[in-house]
């Protein structure tokens, strides 16, 4: 059974955990207002990621042009080959001689973790999880540690928050014709796509850079001075927002309490063989369900430490969540590691039925 649901209810940091920690191999699709974006994972780690926005063939291509691996010649015969074929981009390339495989994978590499970091920057929009077999590569082999990926879209999240407020999808930029501005080459790149009439989403599809990347440029232009906003766009306080929000959150509570007690029955099903354990009674279930939620709070104790420089000093601070026989998980933290389990059915810590 698929997972599925809004990004909404349930974020792509949760998602990609549930995906690392049980090790699942499919396909991950999440759809958006800019792009619809298929992630593939093998045990857990991310294999591959497929934007409908971006063609992956000329952007391999394009990639290797600029750094001066590849001539653009040699790049359109390949493209044209690519076309007839099927065959992948890379393939060809390594096996015309034209590009060492070590090259491609850095840049296939890179281009999976831009793709997968700029998604973290999505507030909404739909996502579903197939377990299924994925094709992989055995010519040119990729695979990211999702956990690592996790860290890195956190990084993101918190650059993102510089960002937030100094522009919108929805902006349109004019140039100053200010001279004497020094740029980079991603601010450059950007700058040509500025004509007074592109808006933000506009300029992001025609530069082929990830939001974040192509973001960053333009607010970097603007305090430059080098292009300024054609209409001001007034954008409401968070809190404002909220405030309006509330009365339509309090008429959907019910609504989303039903939703996500549907996910969680969908899920434990389509992750763990629950029904013939429950026919083995109730333990068993507490302890697969303590053994998830166990899962859940390490990731986002690491997730605390990596925000805070040190780990929680009470567990409190991450989660008031109990086990599956309703008592409190123990939490013991050092410099440098941490203890994190329940007593297990029989209450009493340090026995064979401590869960870890």
């Amino acid at each position: 059974m698929a997972l599925e649901g809004s990004l909404k209810e349930f974020g792509l940091a949760d998602i990609l955990q549930l995906i690392y920690f049980q090790r699942k191999t499919g396909i991950l699709t999440l759809e958006g207002r800019m792009d619809k974006v298929r992630l593939l994972f093998y045990e857990g780690n991310i294999v591959s990621a497929e934007s409908k926005r971006r063609v992956e063939a000329n952007r391999l291509g394009k990639a290797l042009v600029k750094k001066g691996i590849l001539k653009e010649e040699d790049l359109q015969k390949v493209l044209e080959e690519q076309q007839s074929t099927g065959i992948k981009t890379g393939n060809i390339l390594i096996k015309n001689g034209l590009v060492e495989k070590e090259h491609i994978q850095a840049i296939i590499t890179s281009q999976i973790t831009e793709t997968v970091t700029q998604l973290f920057g999505w507030k909404e929009g739909m996502y579903e999880f197939s377990p299924q077999g994925v094709p992989v590569d055995k010519e040119i082999p990729v695979t990211l540690d999702t956990q690592h990926l996790l860290m890195e879209g956190l990084r993101i999240l918190d650059e993102w928050s510089l960002i937030e407020g100094k522009l919108t999808l929805d902006t349109v930029f004019e140039k100053t014709g200010k001279e004497g501005i020094e740029l980079t080459p991603d601010e450059e790149e950007i700058f040509g796509f500025v004509n007074s009439e592109s808006d933000v989403s506009t300029i992001i599809d025609n530069s082929q850079m990830d939001n974040f990347q192509a973001s960053k440029a333009l607010v970097s232009l603007m305090e430059k001075g080098a292009i300024e906003p054609k209409e001001a766009i007034p954008i409401a306080p968070v809190a404002a927002l909220q405030e309006a929000a509330a009365p339509a959150k309090r008429k959907l509570s019910l609504t989303k309490f039903v939703t996500a007690v549907v996910f969680l029955i969908s899920f434990f099903i389509s992750l763990v063989p629950v029904i013939p354990l429950l026919l083995q009674g109730n333990n068993n279930f507490a302890k697969i369900k303590t053994s998830e939620d166990i899962d859940g709070i390490r990731f986002r104790i690491e997730k605390y430490r990596y925000e805070n420089g040190s780990y929680p000093p009470a567990i409190e601070q991450i989660t008031k969540m109990t086990d599956g026989w309703g008592r409190p998980f123990i939490f013991k933290a050092e410099d440098n590691n941490f203890v994190l389990l329940s007593m297990g059915p029989d209450g009493k810590e340090g026995t064979e039925d401590d869960i870890y």
